[in-house]
């Protein structure tokens, strides 16, 4: 076997199959795990996809929201075992795969129009 063939069969193990459909634009609300000691329990991070990127296990969507009036982002890998699931709250109408310029935007002008 080729290293690319162990490295892809030892991933297919880890691959969460019960993902929602998530492209930019859309709004997601993570579960994230978080350790607090010996207690675990679960936080909520709500945002923008501006950005999609890799694929397979590599996968990765980076997160965007306004807190206190200060953009916060977060990068979370799909496939993690520390987020333990997506919702898609709303799904945006977008015409680019990268959402970089929502972060001069401020107000109305970050508003994005919902798909149907």
């Amino acid at each position: 076997m080729s290293q690319s063939a162990i490295l892809s069969s030892v991933a297919n193990d880890v691959l969460k199959t019960d993902l929602p459909e998530i492209w930019p634009g859309d709004t997601v609300r993570a579960h994230l795990k978080v350790r607090e000691g010996n207690k675990e329990r679960i936080q909520i991070f709500e945002g923008l996809v501006i950005a999609k990127k890799h694929g397979g296990i590599a996968e990765t969507i980076t997160l965007r929201k306004i807190t206190s009036g200060v953009g916060v982002e977060r990068t979370l890998p799909l496939h993690s075992p520390s987020v333990a699931k997506f919702e898609v709250i709303r799904r945006g109408k977008v015409r680019r795969a990268k959402l970089y310029y929502i972060r001069e935007k401020v107000g109305k002008e970050a508003r994005i129009k919902e798909r149907r």
